[in-house]
């Protein structure tokens, strides 16, 4: 059985590996090692709590877990060795925003990367403008006077649009256009003006980061008598990366990495010393390619095994840098990999070594490695055969054995220290163990931190009491029966049922991961079988009503988790999110069970299943993306009787508009009625503001003014600007800040008004043939969640404070979610808490004036706060899930009767 802890990480590593282990920094927090490791530690830095939050954020792309572990691996060197990272003059031009957003992410939690940046599409326009032409020999730009006086003005003005745009952000950055690179003539009489560096000025960049700036520097060069010369940006940044050796030479582009030739697929690593040679081969390999090939072999040749490449856009510089699945395409050195099939052939002492160190049951003496090799001797003496692989300096060992007449593999030992796992040594031990093993298969705890790594590379898998068989390359069902009940007997395993005599055999035992997006071949499911499914709970003793969240990796996904956890009724059957796919799923208790990555074909296919697969689908998906996914519950639906449908819960906006009738707008304490009365199963969750602002206007509706709008101010959280990156949610940018938003048109300003419409009765003022419309300015705020509201109601006739409380007191009567109070409510209280405020009660005073200033007066003022991620969205989501059930509205979820108030 492979170890349970000490394994592999998962599939791609986005950063190299540490020359120092990254056990020995230990738990300290990343600040704290940086403090200790680096000789820059007194310039300025991001506050503790702006850094947490930052740090959270990311745990949006990746665990928690691989994103501390990078924090850690990046701060335990000094603050010129983090990065260079190399931007185009395209990228500035065409994705100026969103680079400098990811550089002032990187810069919140304590980096420092180094920038070199080229201009040469803004250089060829300028040239063009002054009816000069731009002349290349061997690819290399021919700089002669006029060329290199519009170049000097080119570089200096895109340099200052970055600085400017990550000063716009509140990130310190130091424009550097010149003094770093001293060099002589490439080629005069060929190039002209084109510069060779032969030293770098070092001290330039490492003063900008002792003052707290990220340097940011063009790619001129000067002679030592002052002559300014043009240098090709990549080669500046090489020559830069050699003098620093940091751990990540970035090159940024707007393609995202490296694409196969022949299969148009992004390449997401290349370990040079094992493929370089081969990759040289291939007939795809030539011209730009291939010169850049060589040119990062050269490079990387010259620095430490820590260093590496990483190829990536803007966009996903976070997720190359921050998780194990990484976004672009990692160029590293890595090491050659051997196979061996006598221990006589391998150095025993390393692997000894290897073995005490990371395999559990040898570690803690459960066993002995002395044993072990007793035991592989024995196999090879009844006939049957084992594998050895690993690197040259036995990082990474994998053991696979075979027994005799067995056709089918074991593979038996997977380990690897925490440097093969960053320097994604595992991956390419994969590739060479199933080469020589098309079928395989092997067995983890469930317990394994590294589980998603063999999610997502088994064909298939079944849960047998504690441990998880995965197997690879098997499609036969009644070898998989076989295999699974010989690795853990009939007694210990949730053995596949043997299909009856009378009936064809199934391709797969229900257990295996039919659903899988990350396997090969896709197995079908078992027709009629009853066995558990993977990725799902058990169903306790009473049945629960299984749910299917679409979309898990958001804030409000996160919220729902732990709502069904706690629910009585509810149980998780499938968590889907293209990002977390193979990824355990946190928060929650009923049982262990992980993201998988469900298409809207394969949500159709477990609808057809009707019921006992799933009976609530939440599609908690951006705006314009879960269409496909609704029409393929419905085509399914439409073949089920009425109590085997689905409910579906939409929280996003793409249903909230329908005039079919097909959907119910799911805001319980003004719609109960028609979600109650609703055949159809389909709810569309309100959106936050949306919610707030209608339970502030909705008991105002008869003594609305139908000549003047309701105007809504509403603050938001960051929370609310979801998980991309961006200034709405950079706490850094947010600090002592308020930012506008979406000044008209927002789409909740038009779902406050469609939605109130539909409320009012043919004596209120406004109705289907006079629409309400209000005024909506959203902002966004330093604070993570909750939503505050000021509401200004034009009335058609003046009303006192205490008139509207007993409104509003009046309307709310028995609602458990809306509580109403005289004196304003605070975000803060009602930040974490399920329900929504109304208060803040006020009219302008009474005067003489007539005309507009009495017009003036005859309106309501009022405030609303509730949390943005739950009444405005995930609490709600379960009220309406709750009603489309037949159960108690509020079951599941926290009551108060008072509201907290400070």
């Amino acid at each position: 059985m492979i170890g349970a802890s000490r394994l592999i990480r998962p599939r791609r590593i986005g950063a190299a590996a540490s020359r120092t282990p990254l056990a020995a920094i230990g738990t300290a927090s990343s600040a704290a090692a940086r403090a200790h490791a680096r000789p820059y530690s007194y310039q300025s830095r991001p506050d503790t709590s702006e850094k947490e939050t930052i740090v959270k954020l990311l745990y949006n792309i990746g665990s928690k877990k691989e994103v501390e572990q990078y924090l850690r691996h990046f701060s335990s060197v000094e603050s010129q060795k983090f990065a260079v990272i190399k931007v185009g003059g395209a990228v500035i031009s065409d994705d100026l925003a969103t680079l400098a957003s990811a550089l002032t992410f990187l810069n919140r939690v304590g980096l420092y990367p180094i920038v070199v940046h080229g201009a040469g599409p803004q250089l060829n326009q300028r040239l063009e403008a002054a009816n000069i032409e731009a002349r290349y020999e061997d690819g290399i730009r021919i700089t002669d006077g006029p060329t290199l006086a519009i170049a000097r003005e080119v570089f200096a003005s895109e340099n200052r649009k970055l600085v400017e745009a990550l000063e716009r952000l509140g990130t310190r950055a130091r424009p550097i256009t010149g003094g770093v690179f001293v060099a002589d003539y490439l080629n005069r009489e060929k190039y002209d003006r084109v510069g060779r560096i032969v030293h770098v000025n070092r001290e330039v960049v490492e003063s900008s980061i002792r003052a707290g700036c990220l340097p940011i520097l063009t790619s001129l060069a000067e002679t030592p008598e002052g002559q300014i010369l043009n240098v090709n940006a990549d080669i500046a940044a090489g020559e830069l990366a050699r003098v620093l050796e940091p751990l990540k030479i970035v090159y940024l582009n707007e393609k995202n990495g490296l694409y196969h030739g022949t299969t148009g697929k992004r390449i997401e690593t290349i370990h040079l010393d094992e493929e370089y040679d081969e990759l040289l081969k291939e007939p795809w390999v030539r011209y730009g390619t291939k010169l850049k090939l060589k040119e990062i072999k050269e490079l990387l040749d010259t620095l430490p095994r820590s260093s590496s490449v990483a190829i990536i856009s803007a966009e996903h510089l976070h997720k190359e840098l921050f998780t194990h699945s990484g976004a672009g395409t990692l160029i590293m050195r890595g090491h050659r990999l051997f196979s061996e099939q006598d221990l006589a052939s391998v150095d025993s002492d390393r692997l000894r070594a290897l073995l005490m160190e990371q395999d559990p049951s040898i570690a803690s003496g459960e066993s002995t490695a002395a044993s072990y090799w007793q035991k592989l001797a024995a196999l090879k003496r009844a006939g049957g055969q084992y594998w050895i692989y690993g690197d040259e300096p036995y990082q990474v060992a994998a053991i696979v054995t075979r027994t005799p007449g067995q056709g089918i593999s074991v593979l038996d030992k997977f380990v690897a220290s925490k440097a093969a796992v960053l320097g994604n040594i595992t991956d390419n031990a994969w590739k060479l163990i199933v080469r020589d093993h098309p079928q395989l298969v092997w067995s983890v705890p469930r317990t394994d931190d590294n589980l998603s790594w063999h999610f997502d590379r088994a064909d298939g898998s079944w849960g047998a009491g504690d441990n998880i068989v995965f197997w690879y390359g098997v499609e036969d069902w009644k070898k998989i029966s076989s295999m699974v009940s010989a690795m853990h007997g009939a007694a210990r395993a949730s053995t596949p049922p043997s299909p009856a005599p009378s009936a064809p055999a199934p391709s797969a035992p229900a257990g295996s991961r039919g659903y899988s997006t990350m396997a090969r071949r896709v197995a079908p499911r078992a027709a009629g079988s009853t066995g558990r499914r993977s990725y799902s709970t058990q169903r306790p003793p009473r049945p629960a009503l299984r749910v299917g969240l679409i979309g898990a990796r958001g804030y409000t996904g996160r919220e729902l988790i732990k709502l069904i956890d706690g629910h009585p009724q509810f149980e998780l059957a499938y968590v889907s999110s293209r990002e977390l796919a193979g990824k355990p799923v946190p928060n929650y208790t009923k049982a262990q069970i992980s993201h998988v990555n469900l298409s809207a074909q394969q949500v159709g296919e477990l609808t057809r299943e009707g019921r006992q697969a799933v009976d609530v689908w939440i599609m908690a998906l951006p705006n314009n993306v879960a269409a496909p996914f609704v029409a393929e519950i419905n085509n399914a639906a439409a073949q089920l009787s009425p109590d085997q449908q689905p409910v579906v819960v939409d929280l996003s906006a793409d249903y909230r508009f329908d005039t079919t009738g097909q959907w119910a707008y799911g805001l319980p304490e003004l719609h109960r009625a028609s979600l109650r009365n609703s055949t159809t199963g389909r709810i569309s969750n309100p959106g936050c503001y949306a919610t707030g602002s209608q339970l502030g206007i909705a008991p105002l509706l008869p003594y609305l003014d139908s000549t003047r709008l309701p105007s809504v101010f509403g603050v938001s959280g960051y929370s609310g600007a979801g998980t991309k990156p961006s200034p709405k949610n950079d706490p850094g940018f947010l600090q002592d800040n308020l930012i506008p938003y979406a000044p008209v048109n927002h789409i909740h300003e038009r779902e406050i008004g469609h939605s109130l419409t539909r409320l009012c009765k043919p004596e209120y003022p406004f109705g289907a043939q006079n629409p309400l419309k209000v005024q909506f300015s959203p902002h966004v705020a330093p604070f993570f969640q909750g939503i505050a509201l000021t509401l200004h109601v034009p009335l058609r006739m003046s009303m006192s404070v205490k008139d509207m409380v007993e409104v509003y007191r009046e309307f709310y009567q028995g609602e458990r979610l809306v509580h109403v109070v005289e004196s304003a409510p605070l975000v803060r209280d009602n930040s974490e808490k399920h329900y929504a405020v109304v208060g803040g009660f006020a009219v302008p005073p009474h005067g003489e004036d007539s005309g507009s200033a009495q017009l003036a007066e005859r309106r309501a003022v009022l405030n609303v706060t509730l949390d943005n991620l739950l009444k405005g969205a995930a609490t709600q989501a379960i009220q309406n899930m709750n009603i489309a059930m037949g159960i108690g509205e509020y079951t599941g979820i926290p009551l108060a009767d008072k509201p907290t108030m400070s």
